[in-house]
Formats: structure tokens, C-alpha cells, sequence
């Protein structure tokens, strides 16, 4: 089997400054349009967002969709419509299943560190379903030079749950590194965001936020030229 990949540079994605907010979108969402990055299978949006202290977003509404969210550094207070009040920190993992229907807001819970996160939507493979919330801590010594699994399509599975057939995983790869991934199904496809240090997967170099997308294989080989960790995202390529 041919491997597919397609590169994204970190610098192209899009960008938006809103005083409070650093957004940087590795496909199409809000103000910011590209035809050729509206989705990588069933991952809609890749957020890398930096939030000001005391700052957040409002009360807003989202339905069927699977919203991950993983902050890197800093807290993050969620409140929705199913009565959640939780502050959510780096090393932890929050999963929303929107279904039919919730509100929630998001707001930084320091009022004077900036935190930066990571917030995932996954389109389902269940309409409407009932929202669901859940978060879990993981120790990033866990994630040292192995898959850590973050989140399945299994509630027996670890990690959190989701309602499609994607899997994500984080690893913390030391220098030299080397590991394989093996695709829990093979009509999936992998999204590789490289969150630091340089990494090589199929003779391309990933730098900081770089990302690769890979289809139409059964493993995928990277190979770490410095410390730094990688989010790797599972997903149906048709769904």
C-alpha cells in the first residue's frame, strides 16, 4: 500500500489576533477560509489557541460534535448547560459529546498566566445523541517514548471515550527516538501535529506545529531529531 501524506506548515495556518485571543486554525473555522482545509476526514478543527489571563468565551451553543480539548500549559474554566463547573489544567484531557444540544463556556482560569490549548472537533458517527462530559489526568512520563492513549471509541478502553472510530494519542519522544504506529483501522487516516522539536515521518521534517496527514497505510514511522512531544490523531477518512 502507497502512503498518502499531505504536509501542513505550521505557518500556514490560519491566524487571528484578537487581543485576548491568539488563534491559530489548522483548517477553516470562523473568519479565516481555505477550500483545500476544510477538513482532514472526520477532523473538522485543530485549534492552537492562546488565551489571556481572566479572559475566555462566552456562553455558546454546539451541537453534534465531539470537542477535545487539551490544554498545554496554564487552566481552563468550563461551565455548561448540563450543570458542569470543572477548571480543566494542563496534563489533563476534557471530552465533550455536544449531541443534541449544550451551552458552554470556556474562560482562563488564571487572572495572570496566559494558557495555551488544543481544542479538537470530531464530526460523530451518532446524531443527537445525549450530551455527555467527561476529563482525566495523565502523567506525560506515561506518553515517554510510547503511545499514550488520550481518547478511543471505547468506554472500556483507557482514556476517554468519543462517539466515531478515532483514536488520539500523545508521545513526549526523546531525542533519537524511533517509533511505529500501527492504525487501529486500516481505512483510517493520522493527522501528526508536532507540538516541539523536529521529528521525520516519511522523509518530510516536522518543526514545531508542523502537521502531517497520512492515508491509505497500515503503520506510520517517525523518527525524533530532538526532544518534543507529538499529538497523533486517528480518525475515518470517510465517515
Amino acid at each position: 500500500m502507497l502512503m498518502k501524506t499531505e504536509f501542513h506548515p505550521a505557518a500556514s495556518r490560519g491566524h487571528a489576533h484578537h487581543g485576548w485571543l491568539e488563534a491559530r486554525h489548522s483548517f477553516s473555522f470562523a473568519s479565516w477560509f481555505n477550500r483545500d482545509r476544510m477538513h482532514f476526514g472526520a477532523l473538522r478543527v485543530l485549534n492552537d489557541d492562546i488565551v489571556a489571563p481572566g479572559m475566555g468565551f462566552g456562553k455558546h451553543p454546539h451541537d453534534n460534535m465531539e470537542i477535545i480539548t487539551i490544554p498545554l500549559r496554564g487552566s481552563l474554566k468550563h461551565e455548561d448547560s448540563m450543570g458542569f463547573s470543572e477548571v480543566i489544567h494542563a496534563g489533563q484531557v476534557q471530552v465533550m459529546s455536544a449531541g443534541t444540544g449544550i451551552y458552554h463556556s470556556e474562560f482562563n482560569a488564571s487572572t495572570t498566566e496566559d494558557i495555551n490549548l488544543f481544542q479538537l472537533w470530531i464530526f460523530p458517527n451518532q446524531q443527537e445523541v445525549v450530551p455527555r462530559y467527561q476529563q482525566m489526568a495523565y502523567s506525560l512520563s506515561e506518553a515517554k517514548d510510547q503511545w499514550l492513549q488520550l481518547v478511543s471509541p471505547h468506554s472500556e478502553d483507557s482514556g476517554l471515550w468519543i462517539h466515531q472510530n478515532a483514536w488520539i494519542h500523545l508521545c513526549d519522544m526523546s531525542e533519537n527516538a524511533h517509533l511505529i504506529y500501527t492504525l487501529k483501522d486500516p481505512h483510517n487516516g493520522v493527522y501528526l501535529m508536532n507540538i516541539e522539536g523536529e521529528k521525520w515521518v516519511d522523509g518530510q521534517s516536522l518543526t514545531a506545529r508542523d502537521a502531517l496527514g497520512a492515508w491509505e497505510t497500515d503503520t506510520i514511522e517517525i523518527q525524533a531529531k530532538e526532544n518534543g512531544r507529538i499529538l497523533l490523531i486517528e480518525v475515518p477518512m470517510q465517515f
